[in-house]
């Protein structure tokens, strides 16, 4: 279900023993560990949940969920994505932190205002993430999304302002 009010931050792989944890993968551990609500929406349906205890093995996390307390209960959610609202998550970035759905789509120039493309995606490189920017020609080159190359991000106008390097771009 795509819902602007709720951003996504993990997916109920399985189950985790037999007393209702949940084997959770995610993207970002920072955003999931600091979530004490959480939601699971499909098309007629939302479900809130409260975070009961989390603890991170290997490259997955262990979820506990107040409401949930045996395999029973959650074997009917296994695959489905977990939500937190936007206002939440926006509410948790330090400064200079951004949601990855708000960067999707902003255009992106150069200092002196020379267009260079658009994000279209963002990855990450296991240190830092990597803004997949798309030229007028299709080319994508992955940049790290640092101060250092990105001095102006205006989530509000979709414009980032890119002070590149020699060879960062193709």
């Amino acid at each position: 279900m795509e819902n602007k009010e709720y951003i996504s931050i993990g997916k109920i792989t399985n189950f985790f023993g037999i007393k209702g944890e949940a084997k959770v993968g995610y993207d970002n551990q920072n955003q999931l560990k600091s979530a004490k609500r959480v939601f699971l929406l499909d098309d007629d349906s939302k479900r809130e949940l409260d975070v009961q205890s989390i603890r991170f093995h290997k490259n997955f996390a262990i979820v506990k969920f107040a409401q949930i307390n045996d395999i029973n209960e959650l074997i009917q959610y296994k695959g489905q994505r977990i939500f937190v609202s936007k206002s939440d998550a926006l509410n948790k970035l330090e400064k200079d932190e951004y949601l990855i759905s708000d960067l999707i789509d902003c255009e992106v120039y150069t200092e002196d205002g020379e267009k260079i493309g658009v994000v279209v995606n963002i990855s990450n490189n296991s240190s830092q993430d990597l803004l997949n920017i798309k030229n007028y020609l299709g080319q994508i080159s992955l940049v790290p999304f640092v101060n250092e190359f990105f001095p102006e991000v205006d989530i509000k106008n979709k414009k980032i302002i890119i002070k590149p390097i020699e060879g960062l771009l193709n």
